[in-house]
């Protein structure tokens, strides 16, 4: 069977057809962001990492405390997972963060959880890079589009074998904090919030693009805790990404996480979200 090659009588009206978004969040749970910000503003700092260029590192955040992801030393980005750190089976679940919030997070969006919990893992509080918005490209700041970098895509692509890609980084980071072998964890990797990073689809192909970040040195990414986490992070190997990935090529700086706990009543009256009321018995 073949296609015509001209478009019918009607494509423009076909193509005029307004859209309809997919899952209207007026009715998510309201994000009490004002609180949220003041026990910000008022948190100590306990803790930190430094996750050194091309590498990652594990992090561990108690339910009702922060984290902040910083740019210390020069532009760069950063590959995020989370765990529930009492069920590494709860995860982040990139997908239906960008059903419910679009692709890119910014303050006062969540991170949500796999199926079946369904719940706020975390919770954009401050974003030093809320101006950057929109660009003429289509391009935006921490996104939920792309998935990581990855050696399998780079055998495929151009016969690489390239092992500090930001996936491999996130596996041995996760065997080192769970003792397990690499390959028996790789498959709790999982797609990223890309933190920092650039990007958006090409208007004419629809294709992924990244371009250099606007991250620089002080600019920081803060979220409040919503579970008892394990944060996995990886100092992605391209650098802010302005020409490549996946290689020792580029620029590459470290990035440090800080954990902050807000002072006693600071969050008063704040419960950590159940698991999603979903009744699963229905579906059997």
């Amino acid at each position: 069977m073949t296609h015509a090659p001209n478009p019918p009588a009607d494509a423009a009206d076909r193509r005029a057809v307004k859209p309809v978004i997919c899952y209207p969040n007026e009715t998510l749970p309201e994000v009490p962001l004002a609180m949220y910000q003041a026990a910000l503003e008022g948190a100590e700092k306990v803790g930190e990492v430094l996750v050194p260029p091309r590498e990652a590192r594990t992090f561990h955040v108690p339910a009702g405390s922060f984290f902040r992801i910083v740019s210390v030393e020069g532009p760069q980005v950063g590959d995020l997972n989370l765990h529930n750190a009492n069920d590494l089976n709860e995860r982040f679940y990139s997908g239906k963060t960008r059903a419910l919030h679009g692709t890119h997070l910014t303050t006062g969006e969540r991170m949500w959880s796999s199926f079946p919990y369904l719940r706020p893992m975390a919770t954009v509080v401050d974003d030093s890079l809320h101006w950057y918005g929109m660009d003429e490209y289509g391009g935006s700041v921490h996104d939920v589009i792309g998935t990581r970098c990855d050696p399998y895509t780079g055998n495929l692509l151009a016969g690489s074998q390239y092992h500090h890609c930001c996936h491999s980084n996130l596996t041995r980071a996760l065997a080192e904090e769970t003792g397990k072998p690499t390959a028996e964890i790789e498959g709790m990797v999982h797609d990223v919030l890309n933190v920092f990073m650039c990007t958006g689809f090409t208007r004419d192909t629809g294709q992924y693009f990244m371009k250099a970040s606007p991250v620089r040195p002080g600019d920081h990414l803060d979220f409040l805790a919503e579970i008892d986490l394990v944060g996995n992070l990886s100092a992605c190997p391209g650098g802010d990404c302005s020409s490549e990935h996946s290689s020792d090529a580029a620029a590459c700086y470290p990035l440090l996480v800080e954990i902050l706990k807000p002072q006693d009543g600071a969050l008063e009256g704040w419960e950590s979200p159940a698991v999603n009321g979903y009744d699963r018995s229905h579906g059997s």
